[in-house]
């Protein structure tokens, strides 16, 4: 690894140079307008969280129900910066929880290819894996439509699992 001195260097370089400044600014205020036309259509459904940023590889929201609230798990909506895809996430409220149920859904159809649990989540579901950025409202809506259909298989998958341990 290179001296902390050589990467702030190489980040301060990027920053004036300035396009990975407006990708960011960007990207986040598209996740900005996706959470509050999300949450005008489905407060219903589901209640939202704000906002949350990663360490510049992850920018996501997390939305619940009362059902998944009671299984102590929540869903994502994440932008992965890194792969640059939209994802929808299963996360346990705490590690025991995601545990519990990564046991039970280790050999889901979601999980089939991994061979070991993911490092914050028990599911990740690539929803949109190149967004079209150039074509917003296209983008937002595609993501509200994979977003509504994973989160209602995942909650139906959910409902039929045994209830062991209590949660």
């Amino acid at each position: 690894m290179k001296n902390l001195n050589h990467y702030v260097a190489m980040y301060q370089k990027q920053l004036q140079i300035g396009d990975i400044l407006v990708a960011y600014n960007e990207l986040v205020k598209f996740m900005m307008k996706q959470i509050i036309s999300l949450i005008k259509k489905l407060d219903s459904v589901y209640s939202f969280t704000g906002i949350l940023h990663g360490y510049m590889d992850y920018t996501y929201f997390y939305f619940s129900n009362d059902f998944l609230k009671h299984k102590k798990l929540k869903l994502g909506l994440v932008l992965n910066h890194l792969d640059m895809k939209f994802e929808i996430w299963l996360v346990g409220n705490s590690k025991q929880v995601q545990k519990h149920y990564w046991e039970l859904l280790k050999h889901s159809t979601w999980n089939s290819n991994l061979e070991v649990m993911p490092t914050y989540s028990i599911i990740e579901i690539s929803i949109i894996d190149k967004p079209d950025f150039d074509d917003l409202t296209l983008l937002s809506k595609n993501i509200e439509t994979q977003l509504i259909k994973q989160s209602s298989e995942i909650i139906d998958v959910l409902k039929h699992l045994p209830n062991i341990l209590g949660i």
